[in-house]
């Protein structure tokens, strides 16, 4: 059986390529559900208008898809509520210099 833990210990593998830091410390990340081997994800990007969508979605399912006993994936994306820096690990703020 696929277990949440499972899943985001897996997301913790996807990078931002320009960033080099996960997509779940920087906090695009909002929910992960899982209902049998069926995952949902639902996340957010830095911006609206980022280029590298196409790329984290396929990347996530790709990634998600390697956990034993996952039978789909569902990545959804918002931007409600909005991005921002405060949504980042601790780690990821020092990694970046960000420190408030």
């Amino acid at each position: 059986m696929v277990t949440k833990d499972q899943v985001i210990k897996k997301l913790k593998t996807v990078l931002d390529p320009e960033l080099h830091i996960n997509v779940v410390d920087l906090g695009l990340v909002y929910n992960v559900t899982v209902a049998g081997g069926k995952v949902k994800l639902l996340m957010t990007l830095t911006t609206p208008g980022c280029p590298l969508a196409a790329y984290f979605e396929k990347d996530l399912k790709d990634k998600i898809q390697e956990v034993e006993g996952v039978s789909g994936v569902e990545v959804t994306l918002t931007f409600d509520p909005p991005w921002n820096p405060s949504k980042m690990s601790e780690e990821a703020r020092e990694q970046l210099g960000m420190f408030f």
